[in-house]
């Protein structure tokens, strides 16, 4: 803990002090990140999430809205259905992504606007029967 400053010391001269004797006596050798840049982006200070941001990504962790998360789940199990192992199994995952488009259309999540129609399994069919039958 800092002492009081003394009446008639100016504050600059009072704080060069205080670092000046720190550094002395060693108390900044062995701070965590020392020697190091520092953490490139915009200031975490102004961002009042900046902790939790940071966090999640040491954790690897991060979240989409719910219709952006929906419009990622139709990119892969679209490119999950193409490479499926049968034709029903291509079907059957399709079929359940558009039942989670519908509900999604009949009561909108909230973030941006969701962007997709339910997909049709028979043109997704034909699709498989087209790439496993050469």
């Amino acid at each position: 803990m800092t002492e009081r400053k003394p009446p008639g010391v100016n504050f600059e001269s009072w704080i060069d002090k205080q670092i000046r004797e720190a550094e002395e006596r060693g108390d900044f050798a062995s701070l965590p990140g020392k020697g190091k840049p520092l953490p490139e982006g915009p200031d975490p200070t102004y961002d009042e999430m900046w902790w939790v941001k940071q966090k999640m990504a040491r954790e690897g962790l991060s979240y989409l809205s719910p219709t952006l998360a929906l419009r990622k789940e139709a990119e892969d199990t679209l490119a999950a259905a193409a490479d499926a192992p049968s034709e029903h199994s291509a079907g059957a995952s399709v079929t359940e992504l558009n039942e989670k488009i519908r509900t999604a259309l009949r009561t909108p999540p909230p973030g941006p606007p969701l962007g997709l129609t339910p997909y049709d399994v028979d043109e997704v069919a034909r699709d498989w029967r087209a790439r496993h039958s050469a």
